[in-house]
């Protein structure tokens, strides 16, 4: 499986073994990991990093690796993830701190929403994002999601606030160009 996407700053691609030490900082900074399950000890977080691949070999969607197409860092993750028992199709994100503010999350959260609605057909896409997590909040606006409600993620994250927003593929489609 060969799946790449380009926009006009990055490339989004399934996750490679050298991605790894990007993910690593990522899970082991505090700050950064706050909302997606907390920081990791590298061994953890190695763990945690096969769950993409796995999902990609599985289920034939996962998160994309985030590559700045001019220096080919590893930036983050984003696209679609549906584990077992979660609300919905979600389209998530996660950045390293290096990446924040300066707009690959939304480049990619619109590439890889154009693509689940296109490639595997969604008709709804959700973000999961915790109630604190205004940056989130304020990208799912932009994307042009609402907070449908207030939902729960399965076990062990049962305890974890969490916001659900989202937006139809008609919603979605509106909006675009």
């Amino acid at each position: 499986m060969d799946i790449m996407l380009e926009t006009e700053r990055l490339l989004l691609r399934l996750p490679r073994i050298e991605d790894f030490e990007g993910y690593a900082e990522l899970m082991g900074d505090e700050v950064a990991a706050r909302y997606i399950g907390g920081h990791l000890p590298r061994p953890a977080a190695w763990r945690k990093f096969l769950q993409m691949p796995g999902a990609w070999a599985l289920q034939g969607f996962a998160m994309f690796s985030i590559v700045d197409r001019a220096s080919g860092e590893w930036l983050g993750q984003a696209g679609p993830w549906r584990p077992e028992g979660w609300p919905g199709n979600e389209v998530g994100w996660s950045l390293r701190r290096s990446a924040w503010s300066r707009g690959y999350a939304h480049e990619a959260a619109v590439a890889t929403i154009d693509w689940a609605f296109d490639r595997l057909g969604w008709q709804e896409v959700i973000h999961c994002i915790d109630p604190d997590n205004v940056p989130s909040q304020k990208l799912a606006e932009r994307l042009g999601s609402r907070k449908l409600r207030v939902g729960g993620l399965p076990a062990p994250f049962e305890d974890v606030p969490v916001d659900v927003w989202g937006q139809t593929r008609e919603q979605w489609r509106a909006r675009r160009p």
